[in-house]
């Protein structure tokens, strides 16, 4: 079933049409949430309020233009939601909580770990456009769709990602300057 007849069965009230539309984005949905809010419990959550907001506003998604991009812009904005009211009410009760996580010990990570660690250091912006991009494989264009951004800038924000990544990674120690892994024992 293509986009738009799943779309028109789901604003009909068919329930398996409504259950067929959470089966198809809920893993993808739920590994947008996890890469942004990087905490397991509050990415299930966001999932299930972005899920519940796309069925909810489903009559407003333009038939015109792919149903992914739409529903992913949801969860990106959901998760940008959630992670100003976690920021908010982190440093109301504790300013000391919002620095970054202690690292972990060089040697013990493997590259994609590294990656994911460093990944977490870079700006939001770049983050989910890395993310965007790389990890889910979208098109320039439906990153600067999802993230309402110009193609330009969603050029320089990949541009400025891979450079503080590989900054970062030079730093652990994980790869060299001309691009190779070191070899851990």
């Amino acid at each position: 079933m293509d986009d738009w007849e799943l779309a028109e069965r789901c604003l009909a009230g068919d329930q398996a049409a409504i259950r067929a539309f959470v089966e198809h984005f809920q893993g993808l949905v739920f590994a947008i949430c996890l890469r942004r809010l990087r905490n397991r419990e509050d990415a299930e959550d966001v999932a299930q309020q972005t899920l519940v907001r796309a069925v909810r506003y489903l009559r407003h998604w333009d038939a015109k233009r792919p149903l992914k991009p739409w529903v992913l812009t949801i969860a990106i904005n959901r998760c940008r939601t959630h992670l100003t009211q976690r920021n908010n009410q982190t440093r109301a009760l504790d300013p000391a909580i919002d620095r970054p996580a202690q690292e972990v010990r060089l040697g013990t990570l493997d590259l994609s770990e590294e990656l994911q660690l460093a990944l977490n250091q870079v700006r939001e912006e770049y983050r989910t456009c890395f993310i965007l991009f790389h990890q889910q494989e979208l098109s320039i264009s439906r990153v600067a769709e999802i993230m309402k951004c110009p193609e330009g800038t969603i050029k320089t924000w990949l541009h400025r990602a891979r450079r503080e990544l590989a900054a970062l990674l030079i730093d652990r120690g994980v790869v060299t300057k001309d691009g190779y892994e070191l070899h851990r024992i």
